[in-house]
């Protein structure tokens, strides 16, 4: 296992990440702090950390991948779950609920799936609640689970 990023590490990436992007503060925050407490007990990545800001909408690059060793940002567009809000919109609503198809909310991890959607053949990575609000996205179906993917779209290219 990857050794853990340290204090200092952190709170070096997370001024500069603060000070050189437009990133939101309060989630950035969170984040962060989230992390700190969680990334032994929740084998977080010691490379990498993910925010999906979704008060933006998805016109514009609104997930970040934060280098937790350079401090550098990598900017993406990303679209939100069904019923989330407009197509091409900022997030509404959200829900961890089986079978809404929604966009959930919390904080996840990768998870171990991926693949290719079977309509229209997108590839995809799965992710895995990790807080007890959203313990049950990435459990398996067959267990009360609900399956949720990170995917691209045409309307967000």
């Amino acid at each position: 296992m990857a050794k853990a990023v340290s204090s200092w590490r952190l709170n070096h990436t997370y001024k500069k990440v603060s000070k050189n992007t437009n990133i939101n503060k309060k989630a950035l925050k969170k984040a962060f702090s989230y992390y700190k407490k969680n990334q032994k007990k929740k084998k977080l990545s010691t490379k990498y950390l993910a925010i999906a800001d979704y008060t933006k909408s998805a016109k514009h690059k609104r997930l970040y991948i934060i280098n937790l060793h350079k401090g550098s940002v990598s900017r993406y567009k990303v679209a939100h779950g069904k019923r989330s809000g407009v197509i091409g919109g900022k997030v509404r609503r959200s829900s961890n609920k089986r079978n809404s198809k929604m966009t959930p909310y919390g904080f996840f991890k990768v998870g171990t799936k991926v693949g290719k959607t079977k309509k229209k053949r997108y590839r995809y990575l799965s992710v895995q609640g990790l807080q007890w609000s959203n313990k049950k996205v990435g459990y398996p179906t067959r267990r009360g689970g609900r399956d949720v993917i990170i995917h691209p779209a045409k309307y967000v290219n």
